[in-house]
């Protein structure tokens, strides 16, 4: 039973484990998030622009209702937030690349290495004083 208790401690205490639980945890207060922005903001505009909601659309057949609106909203919560995520995610790649371009600008690019033989157009080390490949003096 130790062993199995030991195992089980080492498996929560990975890296990979905890990192899972965050992502997982702020992925839950994101859906939230987005949930929020498609029922109060962005499916009221749909309502707007058709003059109707399309969650009240049903019919009936020998006492049994179907609400086909439902449905309807439902595929179209599903693309909005598919937008809507790839909007957001898209942006912070913008964000994140601006950051990126800044680091790189204040990097002063590296001093070369190598150098070429005049001669037999091999590459060898900046230091030489004579080519490896052909012998000839430089």
């Amino acid at each position: 039973m130790k062993k199995i208790i030991g195992e089980f401690r080492d498996f929560i205490n990975r890296g990979n484990v905890v990192d899972m639980a965050v992502g997982i945890m702020i992925g839950a207060a994101f859906k939230a998030i987005v949930d929020a922005l498609v029922a109060n903001i962005i499916s009221p505009l749909i309502g707007i622009i058709f003059s109707r909601n399309f969650s009240d659309l049903a019919f009936t057949i020998n006492d049994v209702t179907f609400q086909y609106g439902a449905f309807i909203m439902a595929v179209l919560n599903f693309f909005i937030i598919a937008v809507v995520l790839f909007t957001i995610i898209k942006l912070m790649n913008v964000l994140h690349s601006i950051g990126k371009k800044k680091e790189e600008k204040d990097e002063a690019p590296a001093a070369p290495t190598t150098k070429v033989c005049p001669y037999c157009k091999s590459e060898i080390a900046i230091e030489a004083t004579r080519c490896a490949h052909c012998t000839s003096e430089l």
